[in-house]
């Protein structure tokens, strides 16, 4: 055999072996569409959508117009389609202008994983809850069926999609919150399994209809957000020395395990997926103790808010609003400097504070079991 021969093979066998490993690991550009389930955390216009109010100066950073986020620009969602070369998500219950065709987000602000039907959860919560979002999608995949295979819908994805998508899941933040003023840690801390076992219950029933890869993002420690700082129930004792409440994070870090350890038993269910475990709780909670470190100025105080002070959150004056009150007119405008901040309005993170997590994501510094995007496709830079 001359030398030219063998190094025909010896390419011709290399190729063989990438192709095999894409195969086994997913081609570049393998997945061709993002579905996500969510709260206002990865909203990207469902919640006003269906109750149409949102207003300046939410969307002021990167939209510059309210676009549907709960925050001064792009959730993490957003940041993650821009790495992965999609086009940002189309809102599912949005009618006018959606694009169906790289996936849909189910999420919508106020959004519970459990339904809101026991006096343990408080009224007014959305209800687009984990389990109707999981029925929309349900909806969206038959509609996909049946139109491609009767008219060819330019804005939906081919029926093949489903086993080539990317799911991911920001939720439970509300389940966690929603009733803490009135029945407390103890309180909430019993009805949280039930809230960790429906997410798993949803991932093994998207399971059941083609999907592969999911995500699924952990709650960031809410004892450090401005709007629990000034409603919750404290003593000064439970500030650590980060202007966070330690009981309040405490009992996140037990969710966000028992979340991992259920995730854990469903990878154990259905061997042949990913479902990673995407530990968003560090990046969070290291831009809130340590902000200057990463570009920042504002741990534990909102952007948008009225009243200055430590925190610049008042509960009767939400950002973006206007109230008179005993003859005053407050209003709750946004900083001019949002990229200083980790806390946009209080509750949810600033368009710069969900840059960082993304990237964290984006370079597997925070998944588990690890998980490399960089397999699936070629990363794009985010801005």
């Amino acid at each position: 055999m001359n030398l030219e021969v063998s190094r025909k093979r010896i390419v011709v066998f290399a190729v063989i072996v990438a192709m095999s490993a894409a195969r086994i690991h997913g081609e570049k550009c393998g997945f061709e569409a993002i579905f996500n389930f969510g709260d206002s955390n990865s909203d990207t216009g469902g919640f006003y959508a269906a109750f149409p109010a949102e207003r300046l100066p939410f969307g002021m950073t990167y939209f510059h117009k309210p676009a549907g986020r709960a925050t001064d620009g792009r959730v993490v969602v957003d940041f993650l389609a821009q790495a992965l070369g999609i086009p940002f998500l189309s809102p599912y219950l949005q009618s006018i202008g959606s694009d169906f065709r790289h996936g849909a987000n189910f999420a919508t602000l106020a959004s519970t994983v459990c339904l809101p039907q026991t006096s343990l959860f408080v009224t007014g919560v959305s209800p687009f809850s984990l389990a109707i979002q999981l029925n929309q999608m349900k909806q969206f995949k038959a509609k996909v069926d049946q139109l491609h295979s009767s008219s060819g819908e330019e804005r939906l994805p081919p029926p093949t999609v489903f086993g080539k998508s990317l799911y991911t899941f920001y939720i439970g933040q509300n389940d966690f919150t929603g009733n803490l003023a009135s029945i407390g840690i103890n309180g909430v801390k019993q009805y949280l399994p039930q809230v960790v076992s429906q997410i798993a219950s949803t991932i093994k029933e998207i399971y059941a209809i083609g999907g592969r890869d999911f995500l699924v993002l952990n709650l960031a420690p809410i004892g450090c957000y401005p709007a629990f700082l000034v409603e919750l129930p404290q003593n000064a004792s439970d500030i650590d020395s980060f202007g966070c409440l330690t009981s309040y994070n405490n009992a996140v870090v037990d969710y966000n395990t028992m979340l991992e350890e259920a995730l854990k038993q469903t990878r154990r269910e259905i061997g042949d997926a990913n479902v990673v475990y995407t530990d968003i709780h560090s990046v969070m909670l290291e831009l809130f103790h340590h902000p200057t470190s990463h570009g920042m100025k504002y741990g534990t105080k909102a952007c948008c808010g009225y009243g200055g002070g430590a925190y610049n959150f008042d509960k009767r004056v939400y950002c973006g609003n206007e109230k008179v009150i005993n003859g005053r007119t407050l209003v709750a405008t946004g900083c001019g400097d949002p990229y200083n901040y980790v806390s946009w309005d209080g509750i949810h993170a600033t368009d710069a504070a969900n840059k960082i997590v993304a990237h964290a994501m984006v370079n597997g510094y925070i998944f588990r079991p690890p998980f490399s995007l960089h397999k699936f496709f070629d990363i794009q830079g985010i801005d």
